[in-house]
């Protein structure tokens, strides 16, 4: 259940941002920059601090090796339902939103590594402290 919430909320940061419908922060933004331009910048920086939060979390559970690893493992997946048939390619709100899914599913992974770690290893993690 935490690893759902954490992945939903990684797609729903994703998907707020960029998305093929015309319901996103980047399609408003452009089209309401001149208009109201101070509304744009907070939105936008309230969203860099999203993802500086989920990034950050992310590399710290993973690294950069495992995020490119688990970014790799579902664009695999997603090689192989093309491979046999089950995607298609030719629609290009599809593939977008299928990258948005294996953004957050890495995301969701690396807020909920460490959770799941010590789940299956029995050992509890603890950051570093610095006195």
């Amino acid at each position: 259940m935490v690893f759902l919430v954490r992945w939903l909320g990684a797609f729903a940061l994703l998907a707020v941002t960029f998305n093929p419908t015309p319901w996103s922060f980047t399609r408003w933004a452009q089209a309401q920059y001149t208009t109201q331009l101070s509304l744009v910048v907070l939105f936008g920086l309230l969203l860099t601090v999203a993802y500086l939060i989920y990034l950050a979390a992310t590399l710290r559970s993973l690294g950069l090796f495992g995020m490119l690893l688990v970014a790799a493992v579902f664009g695999a997946v997603i090689w192989v339902l093309v491979d046999w048939g089950v995607l298609a390619t030719t629609n290009s709100a599809m593939n977008i939103w299928l990258g948005i899914l294996a953004l957050s599913r890495v995301l969701g992974i690396g807020l909920s590594w460490s959770i799941l770690s010590q789940r299956l290893s029995g050992q509890a993690t603890v950051d570093k402290v610095d006195d």
